[in-house]
């Protein structure tokens, strides 16, 4: 038997979401500072630079995975595993790692005890896979952790021109099953741009895509239909989202990771 305290009841901390076994905490202020801190830590709260943790109850679930070293600390019975199942499973993973740019082995966490999260001052946004029909493409250094039931998949690119010249690489982690997921971006959930395609097109000049539906194609297209036509808009080549899903774009500022 265990007790937290001073933690998310503390007057300086907000529960600002939390979806199945994650909870997301922010700081209203950072205390811990000196003279010649000070005046950074005031500005960064007034232009909403927090600290900001994820906290994992493992009784809500049947085990976490996380990026490797996102582990703060633990209370209770929490068990660490590497969730490997094999050499099979061993060598897909190193395979998955490389392509993708994320971890080859990611820790998995058992048991029914709670899990913290190292602090960040990026945005950690909770999906719900439910609402991505199960599936959902990650742009790369976005993932932070998901249930452990979420199957992890290496997404190639339709074609070789999204790779090329798309700028977001020839692979990305795509996450599959049911159960929720957790990202870090620096573009804040309340700015993020939520799209839904029905059969539809969706054009976006830069790499704002943050995260899309799997059953999405991608392509990297020219803008006009000729290549005179693309010189003249002034815009070239375009990053398209084409069929049946969801696009989060981050609209300000590209997100840095």
């Amino acid at each position: 038997m265990y007790q937290i305290n001073n933690f998310t009841n503390n007057d300086d901390v907000n529960v600002i979401d939390s979806k199945g076994p994650f909870c997301v905490i922010e700081y209203k202020r950072d205390l811990s500072v000196t003279p010649e801190t000070a005046m950074t830590a005031y500005f960064c709260n007034e232009m909403n630079v927090r600290k900001r943790q994820v906290i994992c109850d493992l009784s809500y679930s049947n085990g976490i995975t996380c990026q490797a070293g996102a582990m703060q600390w633990s209370a209770g019975d929490v068990k660490a595993t590497t969730g490997i199942k094999g050499v099979g499973d061993l060598l897909g993973k190193a395979m998955r790692g490389k392509a993708t740019g994320e971890s080859a082995i990611k820790p998995e966490y058992v048991g029914t005890g709670t899990l913290v999260l190292e602090p960040t001052y990026k945005h950690l946004i909770l999906l719900d896979l439910a609402e991505w029909n199960g599936a959902v493409v990650l742009d790369d250094g976005l993932f932070l952790a998901c249930d452990s039931s979420v199957k992890h998949k290496a997404v190639m690119r339709s074609n070789l021109s999204s790779a090329i010249a798309g700028g977001e690489g020839l692979f990305n982690l795509s996450l599959v099953g049911n159960g929720i997921c957790c990202i870090e971006c620096s573009c804040p959930k309340e700015e993020l741009i939520e799209v839904t395609l029905d059969n539809d097109v969706l054009k976006v000049d830069g790499n704002f895509a943050i995260a899309w539906s799997k059953s999405l194609d991608f392509t990297v297209e020219r803008s006009g239909k000729t290549l005179i036509g693309s010189a003249a808009s002034g815009e070239g080549l375009v990053n398209v989202y084409r069929g049946t899903g969801k696009v989060l774009l981050a609209p300000v500022i590209k997100r840095i990771v």
